[in-house]
């Protein structure tokens, strides 16, 4: 699957979780689901978890995910600086 494809599984309203980004309209939001990953917990835990979520509504978080973190810029802080003043 494409990734504009499984990017259409990313859904925002702004009655659900003050309009994050979510799964199929559903309520499981992208971060809790990154989350899960981050914890170490497998693909399989987390569909058995979510009965009605499908593997590739995972892709598409992770693809999500990549898409934001590629267009995001850091600016490195001076702390000893910050201490100074």
């Amino acid at each position: 699957m494409i990734e504009q494809e499984l990017l259409k599984r990313i859904t925002v309203n702004p009655q659900i979780f003050g309009g994050k980004p979510i799964i199929r309209g559903r309520r499981l939001a992208v971060e809790h689901v990154l989350g899960m990953l981050a914890a170490g917990d497998d693909l399989g835990t987390i569909l058995e978890g979510y009965p009605w979520l499908e593997r590739e509504d995972i892709q598409a978080c992770l693809v999500y995910a990549h898409r934001h973190v590629g267009n995001e810029r850091i600016e490195p802080l001076d702390i000893e600086m910050d201490l100074v003043k």
